[in-house]
């Protein structure tokens, strides 16, 4: 995977900016199908020369005056997920009730099935 890597010393500390753009490929959560999404990562962390003992001048990914990039960019990853991946944004899944994809056959159902386990109380329902 190719990525960006920026360095800059500051007065105070050193920054560091990562920039990289993924593809992640899997099944829409909608209609299961396949489903693709491209995604650029734009990361920044800050190394204080002097921190003491404060962890906001401090970067998780530098330990012993090494940059392990895979973790930072396996975090910066996984804050950038949406939700929920999609074939396409108005993808309308699965029917409710057959559970045939209405992106590609589209349909209504007459009525409702009813669940036999409230006939029970339909038939209250009718005495009232």
């Amino acid at each position: 995977m190719r990525a960006e890597l920026a360095i800059t010393k500051a007065s105070t500390g050193t920054v560091f900016e990562l920039r990289f753009t993924t593809r992640l490929v899997g099944p829409c959560f909608r209609c299961l199908d396949d489903a693709a999404l491209e995604l650029t990562i734009d990361a920044r962390e800050y190394q204080a020369t002097s921190p003491g003992e404060s962890e906001e001048l401090r970067t998780p990914y530098v330990t012993d005056d090494r940059l392990d990039l895979g973790a930072w960019g396996r975090d910066a990853l996984a804050l950038e997920l949406p939700d929920k991946i999609l074939c396409r944004p108005d993808c309308a899944g699965l029917c409710s009730v057959c559970g045939r994809n209405l992106k590609d056959d589209p349909h209504t159902h007459e009525a409702e099935p009813v669940d036999s386990r409230w006939s029970a109380l339909e038939s209250l329902r009718e005495q009232l």
